[in-house]
């Protein structure tokens, strides 16, 4: 073979394996399908939920008293400081008593003027009986003394009355103590007048408490006796659970609410009188599946959920709107969208898109 000849067929060669060469580039660059994005997925469950509602629920003490004057007048003494405990009796505040202590010195004064001419008359009633038996003095004369026995009687009768009226209306003028308990705020001072009008003070005793919550009207037709309602702590915890037993017969003309009370166990005085609390209405309990939080994204104001479908190692991401109802600790209930037995994603769904190919991880 000629030297010509070599050189043709090296340069065929040449141009066969560039050919070749450009052939497996063109393989090795053509894009490969997408990979497998590996996720955690739990199976999700039914579980008896409650369907509930929360209002805002004042405390009221079932065992507590406002102390009001039956009197009017100025303050004179406050023997007791806010937050104190007294027993029952206990002088709590006076009032200025010098004005009633002369009406009853007056009234004391009269009852035994009007006793004394009672006396002088009954004795003269007697000697007129013992006269006009012995025919010395005439029927007249006996009648009228029984007249005058009669009227001295009934006035010293109604002069006593009024006294001791009036004496009972002394003790009035210092405020007592109704029953054990501690004393509240102290509005009043030394020097004030009051009326029977005025709040002195609130006397506080230990014990249940009524929780007084106001329930819209149209849903006033759902409201039963023995519902359960639970009282929520500041973090939305269940600090107590007690049932209705109380349903107002009539909605309130001017908020249109009905209100319903439920007795409250203090044990430990965790509440307070008056303190407003979240109350949680219990309306029915069904099944319901229920997800993580870190399951659910938001979208355009819609929530959405993934779960894995398929068979073996290798699953699709779907992705689901979802409507749920309240939140349970950290889990969403899920009202529709998901159903028991659903694999449910609840990792890097942040990352995932419909379609997307995963591997669940239990």
């Amino acid at each position: 073979m000629t030297l010509k000849k070599y050189a043709i067929l090296a340069a065929g060669l040449g141009i066969a394996a560039l050919l070749a060469g450009c052939g497996n580039n063109a393989n090795a660059n053509k894009p490969a399908g997408p990979q497998a994005f590996p996720v955690k997925v739990i199976t999700a469950q039914s579980k008896m939920v409650p369907l509930t509602t929360d209002y805002l629920a004042t405390l009221r003490s079932r065992n507590a008293s406002v102390l009001q004057p039956q009197v009017e007048g100025d303050i004179t003494r406050i023997f007791v400081h806010s937050g104190e405990e007294v027993q029952a009796g206990q002088p709590v505040l006076e009032i200025d008593p010098r004005k009633q202590e002369a009406t009853v010195q007056n009234q004391e004064a009269a009852l035994k003027s009007s006793q004394a001419t009672l006396q002088l008359a009954a004795v003269d009633l007697e000697r007129k009986k013992k006269l006009f038996a012995a025919g010395v003095i005439a029927k007249a004369d006996l009648d009228s003394s029984q007249t005058a026995y009669d009227a001295a009687k009934a006035n010293a009768e109604a002069l006593e009355a009024a006294t001791h009226e009036q004496r009972v209306q002394l003790r009035y003028y210092t405020v007592n103590a109704p029953t054990t308990g501690v004393i509240g705020d102290i509005p009043v001072r030394v020097g004030d007048h009051v009326t029977n009008q005025t709040q002195l003070t609130t006397l506080d005793r230990s014990g249940e408490l009524e929780a007084y919550v106001y329930v819209p009207s149209e849903k006033s037709g759902s409201v039963r006796m023995g519902m359960p309602v639970e009282l929520l702590d500041d973090s939305g915890n269940v600090a107590a659970r007690s049932k209705i037993t109380f349903i107002s017969p009539r909605v309130d003309p001017d908020s249109q609410t009905l209100l319903v009370k439920t007795q409250v166990p203090n044990a430990g005085s965790k509440f307070r009188n008056a303190q407003q609390v979240h109350a949680r209405v219990v309306w029915s309990e069904r099944p319901a599946p229920m997800i993580p939080v870190t399951a659910v994204s938001r979208l355009s104001g819609k929530l959405f959920a993934f779960v894995a479908e398929g068979e073996g190692q290798q699953s699709v991401a779907r992705q689901r709107t979802i409507d749920v109802g309240d939140l349970v600790g950290n889990d969403y209930v899920v009202l529709g969208g998901i159903k028991a037995g659903d694999k449910v994603i609840v990792s890097n769904v942040q990352m995932l898109v419909d379609g997307m190919p995963v591997i669940p991880q239990s």
